[in-house]
């Protein structure tokens, strides 16, 4: 029986073979993963609890076959979440966090000026976003929509409990120009992050390619952006005068999406913003 060490050290060498990204970072997770820890000890015990060799072998197996880590722990950190995921949804990304900032950081203005401020989550996924949101602005009110009923029961559960506010979660589909019309003219922020890879741009990496669901990839049109379209025309209509749209796309689509916001809604202050590797990564607009 191996030593823990050791046995981390041999996984990041099978990993690294296997081409995963963060060979150590992940052999680690894994590893507390099946310690049943939060994290990966920071004194590496003498011995390890029976059953562990066979248990991380298969861990170790599966994400060397590039089965997403967050797959096999099930689950994700997102800014200060932590966030059941499963096969149902697309996996969040890092780049998301910088797009859900924008919108938290809207949200404290307006609540620090004293507005209780409603914000929409379109396409909603595992619910990172509107739970973000909700953590980090604890006088928003948060609605969360998405097509997948397997996204909605998933961003239901990634809701923290025990809490008196109640989020709204819809299952709907956005290209529908009724969804949420209840709440038309009086949405302070929506922001999404679409499906908008176009359907001859099959991503590379395996664990985007083989695992994440089509839904949550492929945006529909030529260009991947019809239902990036449909998020900003609901975005026109759920807007209150002033309110605020971000909405996250490829590093490509800047300019498409800015002359899209141009003239689909009556929108101003369009722009576009990067993410912490200072690509584009959001158009950024305001309701007239």
């Amino acid at each position: 029986m191996a030593r823990l060490g050791e046995q981390v050290r041999e996984a990041t060498r099978v990993l690294a073979a296997a081409g995963v990204p963060s060979p150590e970072h992940d052999a680690r997770e894994l590893a507390a993963h099946v310690l049943g820890a939060p994290r990966y000890p920071v004194l590496e015990p003498d011995n390890v609890p029976v059953g562990f060799d066979d248990d991380y072998a298969r861990a170790v197996e599966r994400r060397a076959a590039r089965e997403p880590l967050q797959h096999i722990v099930e689950y994700a950190v997102f800014r200060r979440v932590r966030l059941a995921i499963d096969p149902a949804v697309f996996v969040p990304r890092p780049e998301t966090e910088v797009v859900a900032g924008v919108a938290i950081d809207e949200a404290a203005r307006l609540a620090a000026d004293g507005h209780a401020p409603l914000v929409v989550d379109l396409c909603c996924g595992s619910g990172a976003i509107a739970a973000s949101v909700y953590v980090e602005v604890p006088h928003a009110t948060v609605v969360a929509m998405d097509a997948s009923p397997d996204a909605v029961r998933l961003t239901r559960a990634n809701f923290p409990s025990g809490d008196s506010r109640e989020p709204r979660v819809d299952v709907g589909d956005v290209v529908d120009r009724t969804v949420l019309s209840d709440l038309d003219g009086s949405v302070d922020i929506v922001v999404s992050n679409p499906p908008y890879i176009p359907p001859d741009a099959v991503p590379i990496d395996p664990e985007v390619r083989d695992y994440d669901p089509a839904l949550a990839l492929y945006g529909g049109g030529e260009d991947g952006l019809d239902v990036a379209r449909a998020v900003i025309a609901a975005a026109a209509r759920l807007l209150r005068p002033g309110g605020l749209l971000v909405m996250e796309h490829a590093d490509v689509q800047g300019a498409q999406t800015r002359d899209v916001a141009r003239t689909v809604g009556d929108f101003e202050n369009i722009g576009t913003r990067q993410d912490l590797t200072g690509r584009d990564r959001m158009l950024v607009a305001r309701r007239r």
